[in-house]
């Protein structure tokens, strides 16, 4: 989906014009693909607008940097800040929100010791990510794996991960298929190219473990979160791939892909082909919250003062 420039790029402490957001092209990052990155929503309310989960986001953005040893020179609270500074500045909701942390121009080699890190974050439109509308989305296996445990870090959303998630996408996108959906290196269901597997089977909510390889997501959490609300049995563990075929109900969680309905897999039909009764319960209940229209019965929202928001319908 095309990008639709703002006028605003918060950059380590600043906002400057989109235009000059830039980086050498001997920054570290492009050689090496030493980044992490968040994707954060927010969305358009009655009374304005609000950011989904804005300090779970910015927490994980400051562990994944952690993880690849890249102490990020902001706290949480001041990256919170930043958020809604730019969402403000720009006067743009409901937007995707789009901040990184990089290591920059400083010296060549693997090592990354002696880069500087720099930190932006952009706010821009972005609608539904993945295809199928409500009718839920056709997607497939992939022949690419999601990476073993000890060769990447699958908890830290880091850029280089990435590279393997644009494999899965590449090769559904060639073959027909919205999105893929990639096995770990033992066989087991682990996640999409972006996105969370959950699976509904005789009235129980299945999602793999992090151990398979899957992001903790925070969509992730925020699914099982309702879900318990809603009095649903929520199980956490492995899963063949023969599973999602025999699913009563099978969806996919993520911050771009919100909570988005499964159609079929493989050309094998999920339930009667349509979204059942448990995935419009939870995705009701997430985008009720996200829009404004229920309670934040969970603390979920951080609200933005902006002009143009209008609430933003499931």
């Amino acid at each position: 989906m095309p990008i639709q420039p703002t006028e605003k790029i918060w950059r380590n402490g600043q906002l400057i014009p989109w235009e000059q957001a830039n980086i050498h092209v001997m920054s570290h990052v492009i050689h090496y693909g030493s980044s992490v990155f968040e994707g954060i929503r927010c969305y358009g309310q009655p009374s304005g607008a609000a950011v989904f989960r804005l300090p779970e986001h910015m927490q994980r953005l400051l562990d994944s940097g952690k993880i690849y040893r890249m102490a990020l020179p902001y706290t949480l609270d001041e990256l919170c800040a930043a958020v809604v500074d730019v969402i403000e500045a720009n006067g743009v909701a409901p937007c995707y929100i789009r901040p990184i942390a990089l290591r920059g121009y400083g010296e060549i080699g693997v090592s990354p010791v002696g880069s500087p890190i720099d930190v932006y974050i952009a706010n821009f439109p972005w609608g539904k990510y993945v295809g199928g509308g409500s009718h839920g989305a056709d997607v497939c296996i992939s022949s690419w794996n999601r990476l073993a445990p000890n060769t990447m870090p699958a908890l830290a959303k880091a850029g280089a991960n990435y590279m393997n998630s644009q494999l899965i996408r590449m090769e559904a996108d060639i073959n027909g298929y919205a999105e893929g959906i990639a096995l770990d290196v033992n066989g087991l269901v682990s996640e999409g190219s972006g996105e969370n597997v959950f699976v509904v089977r005789n009235g129980v909510l299945y999602t793999p473990p992090l151990a398979n390889s899957a992001l903790s997501g925070i969509t992730r959490d925020s699914v099982l979160t309702i879900a318990r609300h809603l009095g649903l049995a929520v199980i956490e563990q492995s899963m063949p791939r023969e599973m999602l075929y025999i699913a009563d109900e099978v969806f996919f969680s993520g911050t771009a892909a919100e909570v988005s309905p499964i159609r079929s897999i493989d050309r094998i039909v999920i339930g009667d082909g349509t979204p059942g009764p448990i995935t419009k319960q939870i995705a009701d209940e997430f985008f009720g919250i996200a829009n404004g229209l229920k309670p934040d019965r969970f603390g979920w929202l951080t609200p933005v003062k902006v002009d143009v928001a209008v609430p933003v319908t499931a």
